[in-house]
């Protein structure tokens, strides 16, 4: 029998970027992101105008009927604009009936695990999303693992979910935290592999626009969604720059949507109308070929010139060439757990590897030395700042040595 203080729920600890989060908050008293904080562990980008980007709005203008409930799976001019970014940029033949809204990606990601019948096999790569671990785990969902390591330089092969199948994909892509990213007819042969019979996935593609030389979209190869159980996640809060909004939306057949729409009817009652009207200026075509180009070049060359620094302090570098972090090796035996205590001195931290591991090995992880750097929320004049406190973390580390 319980006692007076003790909790009714089965206890279950925080997701791995908010592990890093509360551990920071404990070290230092400040929350990681506020001012004069180096939030490196965080996958937010820089919510103010980039150089040659879009303004970014002040304001959302609505009236008293916004104030009403909105509608189970998304607002008609929120979902027409949905609509209208993917059949524009990516030549998709998608209906607003393929489209529910949710508070996020995550929830999206989580409702369709949730509801996935369980003759199904998740199909995870090794390496992936930190709350994907945490998702099917809370689930109890059976799945196996694609190889991602330092042996394959974590660029799994579509043999590799061949060999595993069949199943149904679960995939970010560009992948968080590696940055890799399938595109052309590697995409394409992954589309084709989940549209047969027994096979489906969810292609995660909060990193769209981070992608260089340009975005990609598992939807430039999907001829009719309504005959696959292929399910494309993504949200305004990477490339629309606008995190705070707490919109995501999923594509997929018509009939899964149709559960989706009963599943908000349920569980969330549909998202803000404020948030939706603010997310449909955000992708009128003009605006978001704007923001496709000028954050594609923005964080491009951010990437490069953290890569070069990085490799000069003597960071072993896996990084593809999507999303906006740094993957790769500590130096010289160092563990991410050490370096983070390090940063925190310096009111900074990563992302430690081991929470990207799906085995999640917690001490024992192979991954235990790797970190996710996100460089997503740097402005390009804290570069020299930056890498000045990564320099003196290393040389501690020599100094001890």
């Amino acid at each position: 029998m319980l006692t007076l203080t003790e909790s009714a729920l089965t206890h279950f600890p925080p997701m791995g970027v908010y592990e890093t989060l509360f551990k920071f908050l404990d070290s230092t008293g400040k929350y990681m992101g506020s001012e004069g904080t180096h939030p490196w562990a965080q996958g937010f980008p820089l919510t103010s105008p980039l150089p040659g980007g879009p303004d970014i709005p002040t304001r959302i203008d609505f009236t008293y009927k916004d104030l009403k409930y909105p509608q189970a799976t998304g607002e008609p001019e929120f979902l027409a604009a949905i609509r209208d970014y993917y059949n524009h940029f990516y030549g998709a033949n998608i209906g607003t009936e393929n489209i529910a809204v949710f508070a996020g990606g995550r929830p999206g990601i989580y409702a369709t695990l949730a509801f996935l019948k369980p003759e199904f096999q998740v199909l995870v790569e090794e390496t992936e999303y930190t709350p994907y671990w945490d998702a099917l785990k809370l689930l109890g969902r059976k799945h196996k693992l694609i190889p991602s390591n330092p042996d394959n330089h974590f660029r799994p092969s579509i043999e590799d979910y061949e060999k595993a199948g069949p199943g149904f994909v679960l995939k970010s892509n560009p992948c968080n935290p590696t940055g890799v990213t399938w595109e052309n007819e590697q995409l394409k042969a992954l589309v084709n592999l989940c549209t047969r019979q027994g096979w489906g996935g969810l292609i995660d593609e909060a990193y769209e626009f981070f992608h260089e030389p340009e975005p990609e979209s598992a939807l430039r190869y999907i001829e009719d969604i309504n005959q696959t159980n292929l399910f494309v996640v993504s949200a305004a809060t990477k490339g629309l720059q606008a995190p705070g909004l707490r919109v995501g939306w999923v594509i997929a057949s018509k009939a899964n949507i149709e559960i989706f729409r009963n599943f908000s009817s349920i569980a969330m009652g549909g998202v803000a109308r404020p948030s939706q009207i603010c997310t449909t200026a955000l992708l009128q075509p003009d605006r978001a070929a704007q923001a496709r180009k000028s954050v594609g070049v923005y964080y491009g060359e951010q990437r490069r010139r953290y890569e070069k620094a990085l490799v000069g302090l003597g960071f072993e570098l896996f990084t593809g060439d999507g999303g906006f972090y740094h993957w790769g090796r500590l130096p010289r035996g160092l563990t991410a757990d050490q370096f983070n205590e390090r940063l925190f001195r310096h009111e900074a931290a990563i992302l430690p590897g081991k929470l990207c591991d799906m085995k999640r090995g917690a001490a024992d992880s192979s991954l235990h030395n790797f970190m996710r750097f996100s460089f997503g929320p740097l402005k390009a004049d804290s570069f020299e700042a930056d890498i000045e406190i990564i320099r003196s973390c290393v040389v501690e580390d020599q100094h001890d040595s």
